[in-house]
């Protein structure tokens, strides 16, 4: 059946983006909170006070580094199970999942009340956060590029993407809310726990998805392809082989290539949204108060916003690759200028550094729905997104705190900018080898 006549009809498109939007916020929130309190709380707070503060904020980012571990298993799990039984159940559970794990974050006793217990069963919520992450991205992005008509796919793909920056701008408004009603030592004797524990919204949202929305028509194409096979007595794709089997088979280049084409997105961001908080409120860095990074930081997420969507509906005329490699290289140059902007001390030019590196962010992440979701088969889509973008994570936003972190403590912030340039050099190499797939039909069962 033609994508034509699988369209969604506009207003319907419209609650489904809105709803993704909503979803994918408060998800990247629970998730984005745990960045911000492993540079603020996490490192006095559950580990022993005779660790120097500086080992104490690579052990607090190490398990920050947990939750992309756990990102591409989540992908995997939730993959097969959205390729098989449908893109809204996998969102569903992933979005429980992750409201309940962040909650319980909040009611975690420190280390002060029960010793090594503390980090480990910190580190055990972590996971789950990035398990349920692993499986509510292709979830959220899929149920709207899916629905979407061709020529606004890329366009409304981003309001899965959007999630990221606001759910960013949700949990330093928390952070800094919660810091302007109560004292410093109540923010970190119990302040901090208050964003946590607000995320029991996203459970209400869950529900909301499963009540409200129906799957994708691609998926239903597939559904209704599959059972005109069975009754013919053909086996089909699914039955013979599990879609995260299926797609590492038949797409390994696109999944690898996928995942190379988030580095730069995964490791900028990251430095930008938890390293730069850290090395700027550091007595060790440039000791600056915390709400001035978190305003910066906060800033800069307003700033990509508005470009995510500008770049994603560029993508819908014009392409996927081209926006996305000039985000690349602009990405590049300006890694050289981000440090040099901070160590000044001025808000105003933190802010610029900031809000630079976002912006340029947002032209790669921007297309990236539509981008990844046109790289796959419907049979397999689920499970080949999931698994670029989440090995993409794992190999670029995993461990970009703790590498710039360890550089600059031995060598220098200057390294932690070739680091940067390095990631989008493999990005637009990535970009580069992958084929345009803007105009494709998705919705076409192999």
């Amino acid at each position: 059946m033609s994508e034509q006549a699988l369209q969604t009809p506009e207003k319907s498109m419209r609650k489904v983006a809105m709803t993704s939007l909503a979803g994918t916020s408060i998800e990247w929130y629970d998730f984005f909170i745990y960045g911000t309190a492993a540079a603020l709380v996490f490192p006095a707070a559950f580990f022993p006070e005779s660790m120097p503060p500086l080992v104490g904020l690579i052990a607090a980012f190490g398990t920050l580094a947990v939750g992309f571990v756990a990102r591409p298993i989540g992908g995997i799990v939730f993959g097969h199970y959205g390729d098989k039984y449908g893109r809204k159940s996998a969102l569903v559970t992933a979005l429980l999942m992750m409201g309940i794990a962040t909650t319980l974050i909040g009611c975690l006793p420190t280390y002060a009340l029960i010793g090594p217990a503390a980090p480990v069963l910190l580190t055990l919520l972590r996971f789950i956060q990035g398990f349920a992450v692993g499986g509510q991205w292709g979830g959220a992005m899929l149920l709207v590029t899916e629905n979407a008509p061709q020529n606004k796919r890329g366009f409304y793909g981003a309001f899965a993407q959007a999630g990221a920056p606001c759910g960013l701008i949700l949990a330093n408004f928390a952070f800094l809310a919660v810091g302007a009603l109560v004292s410093d030592e109540q923010f970190m004797s119990w302040g901090w726990r208050i964003p946590f524990l607000l995320s029991v919204i996203l459970i209400g949202i869950s529900l909301y998805v499963q009540l409200h929305l129906e799957d994708t028509p691609a998926f239903k194409e597939l559904q209704r392809v599959d059972k005109e096979r069975h009754s013919k007595d053909e086996p089909t794709r699914v039955e013979k082989r599990s879609p995260v089997l299926e797609v590492i088979a038949s797409h390994p280049r696109q999944i690898l290539l996928a995942a190379g084409a988030f580095l730069a997105v995964q490791v900028s961001f990251y430095i930008l949204i938890a390293f730069v908080i850290a090395y700027g409120t550091s007595a060790d860095g440039l000791g600056l108060p915390r709400e001035m990074l978190l305003t910066a930081v906060l800033i800069s997420s307003f700033a990509q916003i508005p470009v995510l969507f500008w770049a994603s509906a560029y993508s819908d005329r014009h392409g996927r690759r081209g926006i996305y490699m000039l985000g690349a290289v602009l990405c590049a140059i300006w890694s050289f200028t981000l440090f040099p902007l901070m160590d000044t001390g001025e808000f105003l030019w933190i802010v610029v550094a900031v809000s630079s590196g976002q912006v340029f962010i947002a032209m790669m992440y921007g297309p990236q729905a539509a981008f990844l979701t046109e790289l796959f088969s419907t049979q397999v889509r689920y499970s080949g997104a999931s698994l670029g973008y989440q090995l993409g994570a794992i190999l670029g936003g995993a461990m970009a705190p703790l590498i710039a972190t360890a550089l600059w403590a031995e060598v220098g912030t200057i390294y932690i900018s070739i680091y940067m340039a390095t990631a989008c050099l493999l990005t637009l190499i990535s970009v580069k080898m992958l084929t345009e797939t803007h105009g494709r039909d998705i919705n076409k069962v192999e």
